[in-house]
């Protein structure tokens, strides 16, 4: 991964973790949510793993918003 796609990785993951902490959801229970592991949830918010649309559509509609949410400013 080159480091423009770090920077957005990075940058979805923190609005990721800053959407779920402002609900006051664990990571357990996005991914419970979402109908996805911790640990892929983990690894999403630390840029570890990068994320397809679809994965990123189950992640906006546990956390109630939209995609675009996530995306904006990236």
């Amino acid at each position: 991964m080159d480091s423009y796609s770090r920077k957005i990785y990075r940058t979805l993951g923190a609005k990721v973790r800053a959407k779920r902490k402002k609900l006051h959801l664990s990571q357990e229970d996005l991914a419970e949510r979402a109908d996805l592991t911790r640990n892929y949830i983990g690894d999403i918010e630390r840029a570890e793993k990068k994320v397809t649309l679809e994965t990123l559509a189950k992640i906006a509609k546990a956390l109630k918003c939209r995609v675009r949410e996530l995306t904006w400013e990236i």
